[in-house]
């Protein structure tokens, strides 16, 4: 029997596999870095867009992953499939020790919780020197080997990022089809009645910060073996706002969003440089025009926030009904 979804699905991974080999390095490295992006937001969405708790280290854990899987790989000798899991439990742990305030705090009081977390993991990238070698960083040296493949170049880290991006959607998904997603998306709606209904809320809560911080940790460890150096200042507080803009943007509680919104946060900038060096042939730019990029940033979201708090999803899910029935007549 004809199964037209199994045809699309393997359609779409045969055009997926020989995708990156026809296509130039830099577009490659744009799509690596949305993929493991896309890994980052997710994690965030599971804690702020499904669980309602606002968090802005976000950066931070990426940065708690990264250096994990780098002191593991360079320094213990730990082989690189291992040092990702490990970076992932690692950042868990941590991120759970930073969510124990969640049980009392909320709303803006647990977002400056976060960005304590922020500023003092920052601080340990910067000046535990003897384990960290502080500013100076960690360079990635000799290049991962998976599955007796060397991890170096676009190509090879596509299929890398890519998966595990994929993978992580699938996860997510799954996830609140389970008892303790929907417990988390009550804790979201009313918190007070999902405790008077028997939910846990300090549990769940420290649940939620478990799963979004593992996620950012695979990511740090992805960004760091793809950008081949851990340095304190890839992961600094511009790095939490960007993953809060994704998530925004993208839409709020949604997987799909995480999704369109780790793109966009990651091709937009791509973009405005581009346009920018146009500009330049015509207009002397100079430095006044060096905060154009932020500035643009910063007014999306504002307007994002204004005219289409559901993000991108929710455009694109409008465009999808309108041309549903088109397609279904052809």
């Amino acid at each position: 029997m004809w199964n037209k979804n199994l045809f699309f699905a393997i359609s779409a991974v045969i055009a997926g596999s020989l995708f990156p080999f026809f296509m130039p390095n830099y577009v490659l490295y744009l799509i690596n870095l949305s993929a493991i992006a896309t890994i980052g937001a997710i994690g965030l969405n599971i804690l702020t867009g499904y669980t309602g708790l606002i968090a802005i280290g976000h950066g931070a854990f990426l940065g708690v992953g990264a250096y994990t899987a780098a002191i593991l790989y360079t320094k213990a000798g730990v082989p690189f499939w291992l040092t990702l899991p490990a970076a992932g439990l690692m950042t868990a742990f941590v991120g759970v020790f930073f969510g124990t305030p969640s049980l009392r705090l909320r709303g803006f009081y647990l977002a400056m919780a976060t960005l304590a977390a922020q500023v003092i993991l920052e601080y340990i990238f910067k000046n535990w020197e003897s384990l960290t070698d502080g500013v100076r960083g960690i360079p990635i040296n000799p290049p991962p080997s998976f599955l007796g493949m060397i991890l170096q170049g676009d190509i090879k880290f596509y299929f890398l990022t890519v998966g595990l991006a994929i993978l992580g959607i699938l996860i997510s998904r799954n996830l609140f089809r389970t008892d303790t997603g929907r417990a988390l998306i009550g804790i979201r709606d009313r918190d007070i009645a999902a405790s008077i209904v028997g939910i846990n809320l300090f549990k769940y809560k420290l649940i939620s910060f478990a799963i979004s911080s593992f996620y950012a940790g695979i990511a740090g460890a992805l960004l760091g073996y793809y950008m081949t150096i851990i340095n304190a200042e890839g992961y600094g507080l511009s790095v939490s706002i960007d993953y809060v803009a994704m998530i925004i943007i993208g839409g709020l509680g949604t997987i799909s969003g995480s999704v369109l919104g780790a793109a966009f946060v990651v091709l937009f900038p791509e973009m405005v440089d581009h346009g920018i060096q146009i500009l330049a042939r015509y207009v002397p730019l100079e430095y006044t025009f060096a905060a154009f990029r932020q500035l643009v940033f910063g007014l999306l979201i504002i307007l994002f926030l204004l005219f289409e708090p559901r993000g991108l999803s929710a455009i694109l899910g409008r465009i999808l009904q309108k041309i549903r029935p088109k397609l279904v007549k052809g």
